[in-house]
């Protein structure tokens, strides 16, 4: 009986010893970790994807409504400021301007003749002041009478009024000249809003409305852009944007070409956020893009915020409980693992972690987690992964 017992106890000790050993193996046995090395003149940079604008983008019409007569650009022109892009039918208009002329021309008249009658009502005054004052020296000598002397006096005073309105009636007719030169203005100011005329050198993005078209006014005809404005609106998050600052050098790829890298700067931050991304606007402009570009087109954007001289990065991965500023990583120190608290500092695009505090002499940072990891348990640095 003892001997069967034993027969089968055996082989369960057997497979006992051999799990405790493969055990002991497993969690005992050094562990091999790859640890981050110091590295030297590091780019700090961030990534941004946005798209190609401009700052100086027009729609463009008339201030008045009437049938599109004329049409001299099209889409992809290239202007100059001042150019005749468009007219409009001005017949009524011109019609109004001839009768504003007219009305100018009539007020005119209207002031040469006031000035005239002003002429004769100085002469008439000028006589009836004579007249008075022969008949004021023979009433003196008593050789005319009373009332003839009062007439004369009587006479004299109704030229002076009559010479007083005509005066009043010239400053009416200046007046009315300068109304009527102020309508002239008017109506040409009006027919030259029959024409349509480029703001600024621009190209045409695009015309909207085709000849013998009937437009309203303010009624958008051209779409325009200054080529010299064009830029990237790229959007970085937040989380990544805090050492960006205008002026800083970019590099701009565009997706029709993904083999061309061109170099930007930063010409401008957003003063507000985009709230439901979280997302910063920046804007890149360029200083050797292509001629040609096509608004709205994708673009990637790394702008170089920053160098780090001399630094320990460790990817992001390999960092525990990570705050924002600080995180758990593994360490090797005296051939132990162990695990350190340590303060984070700037991150690079290959989203790699500057470990600025809370390393002790000698600690190595373990950049890989695998299983298996424990703290105390005895640890072998890869072959290679040296500093």
């Amino acid at each position: 009986m003892r001997k069967r017992l034993f027969r089968y106890l055996l082989p369960l000790l057997g497979i006992g010893g051999v799990g405790a050993a493969v055990f002991l193996f497993m969690f005992f046995r050094p562990v091999t970790v790859e640890i981050a090395q110091p590295a030297e003149n590091i780019p700090v940079r961030v990534f941004g994807l946005g798209t190609v604008e401009a700052r100086i983008i027009s729609k463009i019409g008339f201030e008045v409504g009437a049938a599109l007569v004329e049409l001299n650009v099209d889409h992809g022109d290239r202007v100059k400021e001042g150019d005749v892009l468009a007219r409009l039918n001005s017949t009524e208009q011109k019609a109004r301007v001839a009768k504003a002329r007219a009305g100018v021309v009539s007020a005119e008249a209207a002031v040469r003749a006031a000035k005239a009658a002003v002429g004769r009502a100085r002469s008439v005054l000028a006589r009836k002041k004579q007249a008075n004052k022969r008949k004021q020296a023979l009433f003196s000598r008593q050789t005319v009478s009373v009332e003839i002397a009062e007439e004369a006096q009587m006479e004299q005073d109704v030229a002076a009024a009559d010479l007083a309105v005509a005066i009043s009636y010239v400053d009416v007719a200046r007046a009315a000249l300068e109304d009527a030169r102020a309508q002239f203005d008017v109506e040409k100011v009006l027919l030259d809003h029959y024409v349509l005329t480029a703001p600024y050198d621009a190209i045409v993005v695009q015309r909207h409305k085709e000849l013998g078209s009937v437009l309203g006014p303010g009624e958008v005809l051209f779409t325009l852009v200054d080529p010299e404005t064009v830029w990237v609106l790229a959007y970085v998050d937040e989380a990544r944007a805090g050492d960006l600052r205008v002026g800083q050098p970019a590099e701009i790829r565009l997706r029709s070409l993904p083999r061309h890298m061109f170099e930007g700067y930063v010409a401008r931050i957003g003063i507000e956020s985009d709230r439901v991304s979280e997302e910063r606007r920046v804007y890149i402009a360029c200083d050797r893009c292509p001629d040609s570009f096509h608004l709205g087109e994708q673009a990637e954007v790394i702008v170089t915020t920053g160098n780090l001289d001399k630094a320990l990065l460790v990817p992001e991965t390999a960092i525990e409980n990570f705050s924002g500023t600080k995180g758990t990583v593994w360490t090797v120190e005296d051939g132990k693992l162990r695990r350190r608290e340590v303060t984070l500092g700037r991150r690079t695009l290959d989203s790699r972690l500057e470990i600025a505090d809370g390393l002790p002499d000698g600690a190595y940072v373990v950049t890989v987690l695998r299983p298996g990891l424990r703290e105390g348990r005895a640890a072998r640095v890869q072959e290679g992964s040296w500093p």
